[in-house]
């Protein structure tokens, strides 16, 4: 359904130590920046990009939003949530852990605010 996400940040550099340390335990190779200074990881499954917002006004997470990134095992939520509480992010709401009905979860913000989580689905 999604080609792409985008999230604001004004400190690029906090950002992609940030994601390039989640999104690695992920399996997700390091963000390229492009000439424009974007930052982009790119999959097989789409492009999650880090930019400064373009209307020049500081970065803000969306109240309510989240971005959900999709992990292979508990294991690898876990390694999720460590390294970016290791790089920069801020736990929220409960550890990562099993949620019911085969969901692992961990939840963060980035170090702009952003809510991100990693998710995996085990089988019950």
């Amino acid at each position: 359904m999604f080609s792409h996400i985008f999230v604001g940040t004004s400190d690029m550099d906090a950002a992609k130590r940030f994601y390039d340390a989640t999104l690695g335990t992920l399996g997700v190779a390091e963000g390229v920046t492009d000439p424009k200074g974007r930052l982009f990881y790119r999959t097989a499954t789409g492009t999650f990009g880090v930019s400064r917002p373009i209307n020049g006004e500081a970065a803000s997470g969306a109240n309510g939003g989240t971005i959900g990134f999709a992990a292979s095992s508990p294991e690898e939520v876990k390694a999720w949530h460590a390294a970016g509480l290791a790089h920069g992010g801020t736990a929220i709401e409960d550890p990562p852990g099993d949620r019911g009905k085969g969901l692992w979860l961990a939840y963060l913000r980035d170090p702009s605010g952003n809510k991100v989580c990693a998710l995996c689905r085990v089988k019950s």
